[in-house]
């Protein structure tokens, strides 16, 4: 798959990771970002535990965001958070004159610069991840970049002092601390889909995110149908008769009652993969289709 224009440049000159805090259960933070003195401490203590885990990595900058997400914040098209680090990075006092080690925090009245301010809608999973970045030159990122792939997901266990410091900066309740890069987050959402019953939604968030302007579709039924384009998705809304025609093997047919429900469920079902979408900043639209044999014509439309 191609890349989009920031990915092409991730891929060539940094390393897309997060510090992934697993959340003891039903517990959430209490602070959204640290301070920046705090923020400080915890960006010098990823960058030990970082260059513990893959020597050389102190020979790359390091970009650290100080403000937890929804792993769904961070896999987005266009990686919007990895790419404001970026920004931000290129902005920052000290260029041209070694690594730096630049972290974001809360500003001097406790609030959360709006770049790094995470959704409120997407709170209450229990894992909660914030974004780094390593640069440098090309080379030195590629000599890195397969280590740190091999290394993060397996063994990327951070210090006892540096989840001691997060959990006591956010007042969290962590029960895991850990570093990934990006594409071990994707893998590590893809299972958690596939757990959740939604694993052929996957494949769509995937295109997004990998091939933003490519094309893809969902059309299994009993899913909802429902087609990747432009950056977009549409979903086939069926009305009953359309419905029950396209998923005849699948739904009931001597119970108006159970009929009813099962629609029903199809609708909460269609619901449900839009949030799952909307919350990966991929747009979605409804697109009202007359029958089942023009849903597919009414979406390529």
């Amino acid at each position: 798959m191609t890349q989009s224009d920031f990915g092409v440049h991730v891929m060539d000159a940094s390393v897309m990771g997060v510090f992934a805090l697993e959340l003891a259960g039903g517990s959430s933070p209490a602070i959204a970002a640290l301070p920046q003195a705090q923020a400080g401490r915890l960006a010098e203590l990823l960058a030990r535990d970082l260059s513990k885990l893959v020597p050389g990595a102190n020979a790359l900058e390091l970009s650290f965001a100080a403000a937890h997400f929804d792993p769904a914040e961070v896999l987005r098209p266009g990686w919007p958070l990895h790419r404001r680090l970026d920004e931000l990075r290129q902005r920052a006092p000290g260029q041209g004159q070694g690594p730096r080690l630049i972290a974001f925090g809360a500003d001097g009245e406790g609030k959360v610069p709006l770049p790094f301010a995470a959704e409120a809608g997407l709170q209450g999973g229990q894992m909660r991840v914030l974004p780094f970045l390593l640069s440098g030159a090309p080379e030195a990122v590629r000599a890195l970049r397969e280590d740190f792939e091999e290394v993060l997901l397996d063994r990327g266990m951070a210090g006892a002092d540096t989840a001691l410091l997060a959990q006591e900066g956010f007042g969290a309740q962590i029960e895991h601390a850990r570093y990934l890069t990006a594409h071990d987050l994707a893998a590590i959402m893809a299972m958690q889909y596939q757990n959740q019953g939604l694993q052929r939604l996957w494949p769509i968030i995937e295109t997004a995110l990998l091939d933003p302007g490519g094309e893809d579709w969902l059309d299994q039924p009993p899913e909802p149908l429902l087609r990747y384009a432009g950056g977009e998705v549409q979903i086939a809304l069926l009305d009953p008769a359309a419905w029950r025609q396209r998923h005849a093997d699948h739904v009931p047919d001597d119970d108006p009652a159970r009929l009813e429900r099962a629609y029903e469920y199809f609708q909460a079902r269609q619901r449900q993969i839009a949030a799952v979408l909307e919350a990966h900043g991929i747009p979605v639209t409804f697109a009202y289709c007359s029958g089942n044999e023009e849903a597919r014509k009414t979406l390529e439309s």
